[in-house]
């Protein structure tokens, strides 16, 4: 410490004798980070800290990160609330979940208690449009409402997922069987996408609690939601209060402090790359594993042998609208740029009144002159923007993903051949979602082996989801951005969030070794 830091106090309790209480930060202060950097406290920070409060140091990028004592302390009970109910899980039956999951879809279909949760919503939209905040996924819309309450029954008829049977060796006189056990705590952060909320009291169906913390632009649709359905159902059907809790901050340190929580079993966290990847961060400096689901944007190839009308149909199929799955980059192999080029921005047209294109620097043959002139509206957040229709980007932006409202964005990029494309996307993309368009058999097995891709396919992006590919409501699409680990490498969902136990039972009473 820095000497001009107002003087430390000892902790006040046992575990941590010998430490010591930073109750202060003065701006400029140097924090280590890394091992051998150092970061500087800012003025704001200094003067936004106070006694009581924690600083989260993330030693991979040395972000400063101030929670309030009052949102760890709502972190902390909702996470000691369902470390409470994890453990009375156990006596919980297979029944009372299903019954749990039915009773949270009825109120979510009853008009009654929908109510309020569309009223809250609407609230929730009012606000984030006022404040220039996108609303795309916000919406509650009645697709979205039938989509959670399909979702909710497909686990309420999912088969029980606790102690099943993975492998029984069977020796002389004894055996050992290894069963499937809940997992634990699962820790939630999620954009403002309150279907999500729904999805993800799947972990439920194996035994497991779960802590939620929504982005701030839909936590009144969340409260909402506990308040007229998933509480009730929690109820009625006889399961733990705790089970399901939401820390109700609209803080973004309510995000740092759950996940710095070491009695989390698991950290899931969706949204923006940046945010995805600091909560990581976090959770992995606690000792948490974690699974995350932040850069989408799927890309599409076409090859030499590419079908043209093939490639504008699945072009137009993927930008329906802007999820993670959305087409966001499409490469064309050079040779058929005068043809495949044109297909895609008429498919494009075909689907949306405007759109907009950006092509790689060095490519800009591949669309008319005439285009690079004109001007479109863009639907932003914000409002509508007159913008150029079509933009230079750099190389080393090829990877971006784009974020739009109603206007359909993608990067355009030629390449020489397929295994340029392969080289691109391994190279820039999140290693997320990859589609080829070809009439060669031997390429899309050349394709499927060297991209480096959890989700592969030769036709729409669209399909990847848990729900739509696999019926089985999703808690985030992974991608291999950050390695292949658990629950990084494709679909996790409700069922996946299990570990394992072993069992002994011997018959003959001799037995030794």
């Amino acid at each position: 410490m820095s000497s001009d830091v107002t003087r430390p106090q000892r902790c006040g309790n046992a575990r941590d004798m010998g430490c010591e209480q930073l109750t202060s930060l003065t701006a400029g202060m140097a924090i280590p980070f890394g091992g051998d950097r150092i970061t500087r406290v800012s003025e704001a920070l200094a003067a936004a800290f106070r006694p009581g409060d924690r600083l989260i140091v993330v030693q991979e990028t040395g972000d400063l990160l101030h929670v309030p004592a009052e949102v760890h302390a709502l972190a902390a009970a909702a996470v000691g609330q369902a470390t409470d109910a994890f453990s009375a899980m156990g006596l919980v039956s297979d029944d009372a979940v299903s019954n749990f999951f039915d009773a949270f879809a009825n109120r979510l279909e009853a008009d009654g208690s929908w109510a309020p949760i569309a009223a809250a919503n609407a609230e929730d939209v009012a606000s984030a449009k006022a404040r220039g905040r996108s609303t795309t996924r916000l919406l509650a819309s009645p697709r979205m409402r039938a989509d959670m309450i399909a979702g909710l029954r497909e686990w309420r008829d999912a088969s029980p997922s606790r102690r099943r049977q993975v492998e029984r060796i069977d020796h002389a006189g004894w055996s050992v069987e290894q069963l499937t056990a809940p997992l634990g705590v699962v820790g939630f952060v999620f954009e403002g996408r309150p279907n999500v909320f729904a999805d993800a009291a799947g972990v439920l169906r194996g035994g497991n609690a779960v802590v939620f913390r929504i982005g701030s632009d839909a936590l009144g649709t969340a409260k909402a939601i506990v308040e007229h359905a998933l509480a009730p159902a929690l109820d009625m059907a006889g399961l733990p209060a705790g089970a399901c809790m939401l820390v109700e901050s609209a803080e973004h340190a309510a995000g740092w402090a759950l996940f710095s929580d070491a009695r989390l079993s698991l950290a899931v966290a969706r949204g923006s790359g940046k945010a995805v990847a600091q909560l990581g961060s976090v959770a992995r400096q606690a000792g948490v594993p974690v699974s995350l689901h932040g850069t989408g944007g799927a890309w599409l190839v076409a090859d030499e042998s590419a079908d043209a009308a093939r490639f504008a149909a699945v072009v137009a199929a993927s930008v329906d609208r802007k999820v993670c799955n959305t087409l966001n980059v499409c490469c064309i192999v050079r040779r058929r740029a005068a043809d495949l080029a044109p297909a895609l921005l008429e498919a494009l047209g075909g689907v949306h009144a405007a759109w907009k294109l950006h092509v790689v620097e060095g490519d800009e043959a591949a669309v008319p002159e005439s285009w690079w002139s004109r001007r479109t509206d863009v639907v932003r957040a914000e409002g509508s923007v007159s913008e150029a229709q079509v933009e230079r980007l750099p190389l080393s932006e090829l990877g971006r993903e784009w974020e739009w409202e109603a206007t359909p964005e993608l990067t355009l990029k030629l390449v020489d051949d397929l295994d340029e494309a392969i080289a691109l996307f391994n190279r820039h993309s999140p290693r997320f979602s990859a589609s080829l368009i070809s009439e060669d058999v031997l390429n899309h097995e050349r394709f499927y082996t060297g991209i480096e891709a959890g989700f592969v396919g030769d036709g729409m992006t669209r399909w990847v989801d848990g729900q739509y590919a696999f019926n089985r409501p999703e808690l985030g699409l992974s991608n291999w951005e950050h390695g292949r680990l658990l629950a990084r490498g494709g679909v996790l969902s409700g069922d996946s969030v299990f570990t394992i136990r072993t069992r002994m039972r011997q018959k003959d009473i001799g037995l030794h070794r």
